[in-house]
């Protein structure tokens, strides 16, 4: 028998750049309650405190979706986060939307940082080389651990050109045997982990066709996983999003092997005091642009969120400025998950650029209800395939203007069971004037004499607040599950 060894695995997924505390979602019973959560100071606190239980035997690990979905992050193309993360002692992330700024410029933030950015599954197209290195060894007390990233496969599939220019993306399915086998073999390694940003149903069945991976970090999907779940021999957890969370993982190890865990998922509670050092990084990072995001521009009545998988508030009150600017007859946006929420009161800009980052122009087109109906089923098959593998959506496209009524375990092509456009059923052959806020996803395959306009979505969201006081965006059954 060997000895028993003990390892800390913490979890930091889809932090999106939400720098500093931020209000968040809970559900408790039938209500959604908000509190503020989060920031990179509180997390540090939370490590340190942890570091110091585990007696230096932490392993810290970011699933990406890191560099992305606040506006000084954007504005900065992920530049003013690289001191903060370097400072929280991370020792490997992969990544989806820091591929935002086009690789060349990603490629320039991972070389800034103090720690690897890991892909088995993103390759360079004319040289077949990998982007980045598909594994790295790390050791922690007496363990030798292999450290897999597999990246966000949807980037040159759902995502604009500039994301993947010059970059083939695989599932990483083909890969990972073989990197399993080296990592076992050459390197000897004790223990392997998966940084994974695939999401949790896509982790589920790779895991489920390729064996020995010891723990899966989950990212991509948002998941707020209060237990570990094993998929074979691999215990798998996932930890929230905006940073609001953390996953701890305590294991023992004896003869290559997990004999025990426990987990924890942690808030980040806004009573935890922010590490000083960190925090001076944080305020120094946001102080360009504090007067600015301060700026009240209006005021709500509904609490904005996009917790919710067919609809949801924050994304109405988005869809509603669309119409009021445009006049269209539709508005659709994409099913994002980020965008902390907005409770009922003064709306800031800053609030606005977190609901849209990228703030893209507001663009009209003209689709047929032919058009529309491939365009929903696509974006239905997207988010619930049961083939996870082909799941390539966030949640179901944002849309006002349209009732529809679905099936969602019919199969593809099939799950619409009738559409509306206001109160008249959809016409096929009819023409309708439609306002989009994206570019991504499945949106810029419809339509014609596609217009971009001067207002962008931040312009559209400013002058609808300034004419609605308060606003109000509540739920409209726009997608209901029959």
């Amino acid at each position: 028998m060997g000895n028993r060894k003990s390892l800390t695995i913490v979890q930091l997924n889809d932090s999106h750049a939400y720098f500093d505390l931020h209000q968040e979602l809970f559900w408790e019973g039938n209500q959604a309650v908000y509190r503020p959560a989060g920031g990179y100071a509180r997390i540090a606190t939370l490590i340190k405190e942890i570091r110091a239980e585990s007696n230096e035997h932490l392993l810290f690990c970011d699933c990406g979706d890191t560099f992305h979905g606040t506006y000084p992050a954007l504005k900065t193309q992920g530049q003013a986060l690289i001191p903060i993360l370097n400072a929280l002692g991370f020792d490997a992330m992969t990544a989806h939307w820091e591929f935002a700024y086009g690789p060349k410029t990603f490629k320039q933030r991972a070389a800034e940082l103090s720690y690897p950015t890991l892909a088995i599954n993103v390759y360079d197209q004319a040289t077949g080389e990998r982007l980045f290195p598909p594994y790295s060894v790390k050791e922690v007390g007496e363990l030798r651990i292999g450290l897999v990233g597999i990246a966000s496969n949807i980037i040159d599939k759902t995502m604009p050109p500039s994301f993947s220019e010059g970059l083939r993306f695989t599932l990483g399915r083909e890969e990972l045997p073989a990197i399993v086998d080296l990592l076992r073999t050459k390197e000897k390694v004790d223990l392997i982990v998966l940084i994974s940003h695939l999401g949790f149903p896509q982790d589920m069945q790779l895991l489920s066709e390729v064996q020995g991976i010891d723990v899966c970090l989950s990212g991509h999907t948002h998941n707020r996983l209060d237990k570990p779940v094993l998929q074979g021999k691999t215990l798998v957890i996932q930890s929230g999003c905006h940073g609001s969370f953390i996953g701890r993982l305590d294991v023992e190890v004896e003869d290559g092997e997990i004999v025990g865990h426990q987990h924890q998922l942690i808030e980040v509670k806004a009573s935890t005091l922010p590490d000083p050092m960190v925090d001076k990084l944080v305020q120094q990072a946001l102080a360009p642009y504090q007067e600015e995001l301060s700026t009240v521009v209006g005021e709500t009545a509904t609490a904005l969120n996009r917790a919710t998988t067919l609809e949801s508030t924050m994304d109405n009150f988005l869809l509603q400025a669309l119409l009021e600017c445009t006049g269209a007859q539709l508005a659709f946006s994409n099913g994002w998950r980020y965008g902390a929420p907005i409770v009922p009161g003064k709306v800031t800009l800053n609030d606005l650029y977190n609901i849209i980052p990228m703030n893209p122009p507001v663009s009209t087109t003209y689709l047929t209800g032919k058009e529309l109906l491939a365009m929903l089923e696509e974006n239905l098959e997207r988010t619930f395939a049961p083939d996870p593998y082909e799941q390539m959506g966030g949640y179901v496209k944002r849309c006002l203007g349209l009732t529809v009524y679905f099936k969602i375990e019919n199969p593809h092509g099939q799950r619409l069971q009738q559409v509306f456009v206001g109160n008249a059923e959809l016409e096929p052959g009819r023409t309708y004037y439609v306002a989009f806020v994206t570019e991504q996803g499945v949106a810029q395959k419809y339509g014609h004499q596609r217009k971009n306009h001067s207002e962008h979505a931040i312009d559209a969201m400013r002058s609808y607040l300034a004419k609605h006081r308060p606003m109000r965006a509540e739920l409209k059954n726009t997608f209901v599950v029959v």
